[in-house]
């Protein structure tokens, strides 16, 4: 690998605030302290800071010593609401909330790269470092976009990763076009006729049409939609009644839709519109679906792709560098994507063998109790932010 190395030199310093940020986790929209944290890191290396955008957003400004395009870098700041399970120096202080998606480990790579960057300003152009919120389903890169983000900053290209469990440490994989797929909810309410449970012919039945429909909407990714386009359609929440003796005049689905392009999208909705309404009516009941689009697919776009991976194997080597095979869940980076040329790839974070004794019984996958950001990661990511500002942005 070919690492900065005043980078790996500050390694431990980096690792210590990675922890201290993960000790503190933080729900979306409530990163007070963690944007307290990035602000006050930010100054003192003589960055100019902007605050508050898209609530608790910052964002850090760095010019070069010329003048050039805009590219910004993006590290997400929330926690997930779960309880860690990790008993090591570092683990939450705060029950029933986590950094179990590694936004700590984003966090403090892009301050490490803002940190040399603010002393090695030998690129044409501003670097535009954004700390975002709430993108565990708050949509915080819609909140700083609706705030001015790309009004009030001249961003030319937009870069983003995540690390990646599974994928050898310091592995980065990418690939143009759709990555993660849409993320879409759905909720459907049957209203029938209650009754008693041993009167059944006096009422109609929520319950036995909604078990009905659930199968039926399954007929819509089998039969309707391309078999080579990827859809996942899930109902996860059946509810009717509190009672066992009673028929509920009323039953309610609940679910997602999760898939790569707007067209299966477009047919999926309007085809769940339409079984709801038809079968419901069979039944006697009367179907209502409300759909709403949460997140949509994240694309990445080729040039900005290419780049990336071109300064990736500069980095970890050509040997260290693959495709990345599209996944179904869902990020909000997907937002900046629609509106600005840019590319969010993955860093493999390997097995877990690098988690401290104290780690939990679970894997060290995202969203798990025992997860842990890999910190070697860290040097290995600031270094690539360096490099890839120092490729696109190429002094004069």
């Amino acid at each position: 690998m070919e690492l900065i190395p005043e980078l790996t030199a500050r390694a431990a310093t980096y690792v210590a605030l990675r922890r201290d940020i993960h000790a503190h986790p933080e729900l979306g929209y409530q990163e007070h302290r963690t944007a307290a944290v990035v602000v006050k890191w930010l100054q003192e290396c003589g960055i100019e800071v902007h605050e508050g955008i898209g609530k608790t957003g910052v964002v850090g400004v760095i010019a070069g010593n010329q003048s050039g395009p805009g590219l910004a870098l993006r590290a997400d700041m929330d926690a997930l609401a779960m309880t860690e399970e990790n008993i090591f120096a570092h683990a939450s202080n705060h029950p029933g909330k986590m950094h179990a998606c590694g936004h700590d480990g984003h966090t403090a790579s892009l301050l490490a790269a803002a940190e040399y960057m603010a002393q090695h300003r030998d690129f044409a152009g501003t670097v535009y470092l954004i700390f975002q919120p709430a993108e565990e389903g708050g949509a915080g890169a819609k909140a700083m976009i609706d705030d001015g983000l790309f009004e009030r900053f001249a961003i030319d290209e937009i870069y983003g990763y995540h690390n990646w469990p599974g994928y050898p440490e310091g592995h980065v994989a990418l690939s143009p076009g759709p990555v993660m797929a849409s993320a879409n909810e759905f909720k459907i309410t049957i209203t029938g006729k209650g009754t008693h449970a041993g009167m059944p012919h006096l009422g109609v039945d929520g319950l036995l049409v909604a078990t009905h429909l659930v199968q039926a909407l399954q007929s819509i990714v089998s039969r309707n939609t391309n078999p080579l386009e990827s859809v996942v359609l899930s109902t996860t929440k059946i509810y009717a009644s509190d009672a066992t003796n009673i028929i509920s005049d009323s039953c309610v689905l609940e679910g997602t839709v999760r898939c790569f392009t707007e067209d299966s999208l477009l047919l999926v909705e309007q085809r769940m519109a339409k079984l709801t309404v038809e079968l419901c009516s069979a039944f006697g009941s009367h179907g209502e679906l409300e759909f709403e689009r949460r997140y949509p697919a994240t694309v990445n776009h080729p040039q900005p792709t290419r780049h990336a991976a071109r300064v990736a194997a500069q980095v970890v080597g050509a040997d260290r560098v693959s495709d990345f095979f599209p996944t179904m869940g869902s990020e909000d980076f997907s937002f900046f994507l629609q509106i600005k040329p840019g590319c969010y790839f993955m860093l493999g974070n390997g097995d877990g063998e690098h988690r401290d004794s104290g780690h939990g019984m679970g894997p060290c996958a995202l969203h798990n109790p025992s997860y842990d950001f890999n910190d070697q990661l860290l040097p290995i990511a600031a270094s690539i932010w360096v490099a890839l500002v120092r490729d696109r942005l190429a002094a004069h």
